[in-house]
């Protein structure tokens, strides 16, 4: 099966500490579709975290305003999340795909852990 989406760059960090995600979309996807990052945390939905328009407008949800950056570089056709004073509750799975409608199969996404 071809992986359209892959995500990248999760770990275990502080609270207040910073990651940056990444997600590495095929060519064509990422260039037609509005891309998302997406949160799943343990015993919870997947929730939309922030979305970045095929021209770079950008809109975050208020639980992350002020603390993550989405960004796309379109010469790598990769997504990037900046997360900055990461929180307990940022503590979930990552993933990203096309919005408002989730386009492909879900990649495994890529594990946040903020824990002291």
């Amino acid at each position: 099966q071809v992986q359209l989406v892959e995500e990248s760059g999760g770990g275990l960090v502080q609270p207040g500490g910073s990651l940056r995600l990444s997600c590495a979309v095929s060519a064509i996807i990422f260039r037609l579709n509005i891309m998302g990052w997406y949160r799943q945390a343990p015993g919870k939905e997947r929730e939309l975290v922030a979305t970045i328009s095929r021209t770079g407008d950008t809109n975050h949800v208020d639980s992350v305003k002020g603390r993550f950056t989405i960004s796309r570089d379109n010469a790598k056709n990769t997504v990037y999340l900046q997360m900055n004073s990461l929180k307990h509750e940022d503590t979930a799975v990552y993933f990203c795909n096309t919005h408002p409608r989730a386009l492909v199969a879900w990649g495994q996404g890529t594990l946040v852990t903020v824990s002291s």
